[in-house]
């Protein structure tokens, strides 16, 4: 197979770079960028240092195969091999600010990037390493997006036409960049079961409360800084419900929604029963739904509307027969990444996602970053519903 660089184009025809790394960081200070050197690895780059996944059982093990490192600021490039001016989209992975890494095989974007697009996958700091102050995993967040903007033409991507997306924890963080964001990093984004329903006026006040609890410094071991996170969240975030069920999270100040909503065209929305993995009941499951996931898309696309910006809502429904969580938190996942990656997830029952419907999800997403709300066939979707 033919190369570029060091990085085969492989018989699909795509360029898949890996691990390039975007910035580095000291613990607990900001993000110095770096300045791309060209090189274009096949190794998939370091995950930050996370406890095991509470939803392992559900999705799998996420970050199966990766080592762990502080130095985490790496992001991955998946494009075709003829790529000139393409849309690019830019994923942030989910994981409650805890765990996860977008050099997760979960995410392989082969797929998406065949629609014709530009794929970039980002990893960033979490937990104590990323959120215990100053919001540092959102200023690397910020400073990968730069890296698109100044080196994605390298891949045939188009810089200024950047979308923005993710789910769960990633959704939150393209909720924070969209407010945040003064330079027009992208233009469009797509927010997955953001748990906007943990976002309230107490944030501030526990993460105040987690900073209290956390004494860790520049020399205490990765392992040390991890159980005393363990330890911090097991006491502090019970305190803080709902916002305790997501206790690491950008702290946001008055934000002006106008401006973002004048800037960025949105496609919001989540899972049918997103809220099953983390409750016992189905009463409890819809109402957890409803809660954290359903009602903060619902005032989102509102207030976006109201702001004056342009906005589409959907919802996913599909679930495997028999299953016993329903369409839950991630199970939109497979329909957009590789299936081969979701094997075996527990959320999944042995069977397969439906062909035909991934297809036309990657159609929909993959043409919402190419031509906006143009290319939507509704202002509000169903999947599988």
């Amino acid at each position: 197979m033919p190369s570029i660089g060091s990085v085969q184009i492989t018989s699909d025809g795509l360029v898949r770079a890996r691990g390039i790394r975007y910035a580095t960081a000291s613990r607990f200070a900001a993000p110095q960028p770096l300045a791309w050197d060209g090189v274009r690895s096949s190794e998939r780059g370091p995950a930050c240092p996370q406890p095991p996944s509470s939803l392992a059982a559900v999705v799998g093990n996420s970050v199966e195969g990766l080592s762990f490192d502080e130095h985490c600021h790496v992001l991955s490039v998946t494009a075709p091999a003829d790529a000139s001016g393409l849309p690019v989209m830019v994923w942030f992975h989910g994981g409650a600010y805890v765990t996860g890494s977008g050099e997760s095989t979960k995410y392989d974007a082969s797929l998406l990037a065949a629609e014709g697009v530009v794929v970039v996958s980002v990893s960033y700091r979490l937990g104590v390493f990323g959120y215990l102050q100053d919001n540092l995993g959102l200023l690397d967040q910020l400073t990968a997006l730069r890296w698109v903007r100044d080196n994605i033409s390298a891949f045939g991507g188009d810089p200024s036409n950047v979308t923005a997306f993710g789910q769960s924890a990633g959704a939150d963080s393209v909720y924070a960049l969209m407010l945040v964001d003064t330079e027009n990093l992208f233009h469009r984004a797509i927010l997955q079961s953001a748990p906007l329903g943990t976002r309230s006026p107490e944030r501030a006040d526990m993460t105040a409360a987690l900073r209290s609890s956390i004494s860790v410094g520049a020399s205490t071991s990765a392992e040390d800084v991890l159980a005393a996170q363990t330890a911090a969240v097991a006491e502090v975030g019970p305190k803080f419900a709902p916002s305790g069920g997501m206790p690491f999270a950008p702290v946001l100040d008055e934000v002006d929604l106008a401006a973002a909503a004048s800037r960025v065209e949105l496609l919001v929305g989540h899972t049918a029963d997103d809220g099953s993995p983390y409750v016992q009941s189905r009463e409890h499951w819809e109402a957890v739904t409803e809660l954290v996931f359903a009602l903060g898309a619902r005032d989102l696309a509102r207030d976006w509307a109201a702001a004056g910006g342009q906005v589409a809502t959907y919802t996913f429904g599909w679930a495997p027969a028999g299953a016993p969580l329903g369409s839950c938190h991630c199970m939109d996942l497979p329909f957009l990444f590789d299936p081969d990656g979701w094997r075996g997830a527990g959320m999944l029952a042995g069977q397969e996602p439906d062909p035909v419907l991934a297809k036309t999800m990657r159609g929909v997403w993959t043409g919402f970053a190419r031509n906006g709300m143009d290319a939507l066939p509704s202002r509000s979707l169903e999947f599988g519903v």
